[in-house]
């Protein structure tokens, strides 16, 4: 199990450490004799944190400036007791650090829970050495710990004051000097008949084994190693939680593919049929599919993971600059990687004085909050507060290449459809018409206005027959324009990738947005919208399909369909561009005369 030692900085959290390590004879040989002679030689008294302690600016100014990783064991199990720095300069220096991934354990697979991670949803805490206050409420800091997913925490007070026994019965008394009531209880506190520290620790809930709960794998790559003579596509990435096996049916979110485990596949080792919970694995499968990175697999028939846009988070901020609703972050959850925007800021929570505001529109430094968030497009995740599968749904926002905060999710809101068609009815209100109507327009321009996808693997194919079909459309008389995807990147998108750092998934999932956005504009006058989009998936058709209403959209496929998006019309592959070309026009100039044949009737 891992614990968490936090506290106020100068409150004897490395000493607890030190004294128990002591009581419990963990110490090497030889240590404490080591420390006591390099304390006389210095002039300095003795102390149990300089047994954890070990940096000399830390020994000097008695203060822990970086977190202390101690391997420790009770009659019971074993522990890994991670001491936290007090002082408000250090904590986001080593809580977001990247650590080692490996427990204390050498045969132990599985990777260290919340060491490297915060919020540590796996962890239990410690709060130590605060002075017993009977009117202090949660001033020892264990009111910050639970909104970010601690599970479950013990308090343990350095001194205790006479006047009010019966409120310091509830917390350990550590007795200021010498530190009892660590192993055994001490007679200098009679009034207290609770278990010592120790026997408190043995008493926590530990998480069960990462293998018997539900499978989570993020994809984290994709490949292909033509050269062994075998073209299967090798899904890669860690698994969190569970196990698979050769014939499990496996299914991939949010894409919802699925197939089965042809083969379980890893660097230099021995053929195997199952891999487990912390094995770095790849998988192929029955059937080959598309699958991109930052999807999810799991295994059919157990706890599958949930799939949407908007989800209530509790989050803490590291960042000067404050997080500020309405304002696009990048979110890393597992191997996805998203933009994201802040949708609402429901409750503050100042890290000083410990109040809550509901009113405020940003988050501090080191403040604590319940926000909305919302994704600009659907991820696989799962919640937070669930102890089995917390890696799954915990995440960190990064702001400028820095990593800004962190938090745990908490509550799935709504769906991609769900967001978007409420944004598209806020739009349509505000929406201030022109004095030409659409029907008077279609009238004009003998047409009705709408959108034209043409996807595929394709290209550089997509894009001459788009402007194929544009020229043919317009000296047929049509009023037509043709705006591909990637004429967003060096206009209305060009200050994202700069801004949010985001890669081309990120950046894309903006043009679609953009796209869609434009698309409404141009067929809303009353034209014909071409536009090309290599590998459309489901949820990119459908975000253009919403933003385009209330006009049409027609989604053309020219070669392979690698996420079986439905498409209106199927170009066979042996048309020539200019061919297929023509069969997309004489589809239109259909549709649009059988309109205006039902309009006569």
């Amino acid at each position: 199990m891992n614990i968490v030692i936090v506290g106020h900085v100068d409150h004897g959290k490395s000493t607890v450490v030190g004294r128990l390590l002591h009581d419990t004879g963990s110490l090497p040989d030889g240590r404490i004799e080591q420390v006591r002679r390099n304390c006389e030689r210095s002039g300095k008294p003795f102390e149990y944190a300089f047994l954890i302690d070990a940096l000399r600016d830390e020994q000097a100014q008695g203060i822990t400036i970086d977190a202390a990783r101690v391997f420790f064991r009770s009659a019971r199990r074993r522990y890994i007791i991670i001491d936290a720095p007090g002082h408000v300069e250090f904590p986001e220096e080593h809580d977001l650090r990247r650590r080692p991934r490996r427990g204390g354990d050498p045969g132990d697979r599985r990777p260290r829970r919340g060491a490297r991670e915060l919020p540590p949803s796996r962890l239990h805490d410690r709060d130590a050495g605060h002075p017993a206050d009977p009117g202090g409420g949660e001033q020892d800091g264990s009111g910050r710990l639970r909104p970010v997913g601690v599970h479950g925490h013990s308090r343990g007070v350095r001194g205790v004051s006479r006047r009010d026994p019966g409120h310091a019965a509830r917390v350990r008394p550590g007795e200021r000097a010498p530190w009892r009531q660590l192993v055994a209880l001490s007679p200098r506190t009679p009034w207290y008949t609770g278990p010592p520290l120790l026997e408190r620790i043995d008493a926590l809930d530990s998480a069960g084994p990462e293998t018997e709960h539900a499978l989570r794998l993020p994809v984290q790559d994709v490949y292909k190693f033509p050269v062994r003579g075998d073209d299967a596509r090798i899904i890669a990435g860690t698994i969190t939680t569970g196990r698979v096996a050769v014939g499990d049916t496996v299914e991939f979110l949010p894409s919802g593919k699925r197939s089965r485990v042809r083969s379980i596949e890893g660097f230099e080792i021995p053929p195997t049929r199952e891999a487990a919970a912390g094995d770095a694995t790849g998988v192929t499968l029955t059937e080959e599919l598309y699958v991109r990175p930052g999807e999810m697999m799991y295994r059919v028939g157990e706890a599958m993971p949930r799939v949407g846009t908007t989800f209530r988070a509790n989050l803490f901020w590291l960042d000067r600059n404050p997080l500020v609703r309405g304002r696009r972050y990048l979110l890393k959850l597992a191997s996805t990687r998203v933009t994201v925007h802040v949708k609402e800021i429901v409750q503050v929570l100042d890290a000083d004085t410990l109040e809550r505001s509901n009113a405020k529109q940003h988050v501090g430094r080191h403040e604590v909050a319940e926000c909305v968030l919302e994704t600009h497009k659907p991820i696989a995740f799962d919640l937070g507060i669930d102890a089995d599968l917390v890696a799954t749904g915990r995440f960190v926002l990064v702001d400028q290449y820095e990593i800004a905060g962190g938090g745990i999710i908490t509550e799935y809101l709504s769906d991609l459809s769900e967001s978007l068609r409420e944004h598209v009815r806020r739009r349509d209100y505000a929406w201030v018409d022109g004095a030409i109507s659409g029907g008077e327009r279609a009238d004009r321009y003998g047409q009705r206005p709408r959108l034209v996808v043409l996807t595929g693997s394709v290209h550089p194919l997509l894009v001459r027959v788009a402007r194929d079909v544009e020229r043919e459309l317009f000296h047929g008389g049509n009023n037509v324009y043709y705006f591909g995807l990637s004429n967003l990147a060096g206009g209305l998108d060009a200050d994202i990738e700069r801004e949010h750092q985001s890669s081309s998934g990120e950046t894309r999932d903006e043009n679609i947005r953009n796209l869609g956005e434009i698309a409404h504009f141009l067929t809303d006058s009353g034209q014909i919208v071409i536009t090309t989009v290599a590998d459309l998936d489901g949820y990119e058709a459908e975000t253009l399909r919403i933003l385009n209403q209330p006009n049409d959209m027609l989604i053309v496929r020219a070669g392979d369909d690698r996420h079986g998006v439905q498409a209106d019309l199927v170009l066979p592959p042996e048309l020539s561009p200019e061919e297929a070309a023509a069969a997309v026009c004489r589809r239109l100039r259909a549709e649009d005369q059988s309109e205006s044949e039902e309009a006569d009737v």
